[in-house]
């Protein structure tokens, strides 16, 4: 075998110490590239970390916000419930009211009527009462006047009946009458 000339060896050497440099700063220039996607892979990493413990914060808020919110509903549903109550029960007042109200103006309407028949009664019973006379509780009338659910004992022991309105102004009522405080 030949050995190559010293010209030859010389250019192989520096052929091969340019290459050796080149190898060496790509080598280099790839460890700063492993470096800088490590760095950025662990920068995204804990960005990505962050980001998770910052999405369980947020949806924990909201799980305590919707809690606060379904608490208020069914709050607001008890209210619901308890203000329908006092309005039916308004309602069923209301109800019972206008009866009585529409029963008292029929009898403010039949006043005159009952002021007759009042005075018809007072009238009849000046008429029984005779001296010397007693009433005969054998006879068909008084069978009769008995059987009509008429009571005269009632009558003649309420004397103090109204036969106009100065009078009732003047008494004070009885607030079981009618079932009403009015």
């Amino acid at each position: 075998m030949s050995v190559p000339p010293a010209v030859q060896i010389r250019e192989a050497n520096a052929h091969l110490a340019a290459l050796h440099g080149r190898v060496a700063e790509l080598e280099r220039r790839l460890g700063a590239a492993e470096r800088t996607v490590r760095g950025q892979a662990e920068s995204l990493i804990r960005k990505d970390g962050e980001l998770r413990a910052a999405l369980r914060e947020l949806g924990a808020a909201k799980d305590r916000e919707i809690t606060a919110l379904q608490q208020k509903l069914l709050s607001s549903e008890e209210t619901i419930q308890k203000l329908l109550s006092v309005i039916q029960k308004k309602d069923d007042l209301i109800v019972q009211l206008k009866h009585r109200s529409h029963l008292l103006t029929k009898i403010c309407r039949n006043r005159p009527i009952l002021d007759n028949l009042l005075s018809y009664m007072a009238e009849g019973e000046q008429l029984s009462t005779f001296p010397g006379t007693q009433s005969d509780s054998s006879s068909p009338v008084h069978d009769e006047f008995q059987e009509s659910n008429c009571i005269t004992n009632q009558i003649s022991k309420n004397k103090d009946f109204s036969l106009c309105e100065d009078d009732l102004e003047d008494q004070e009522l009885d607030t079981s009458q009618f079932g009403t405080t009015v």
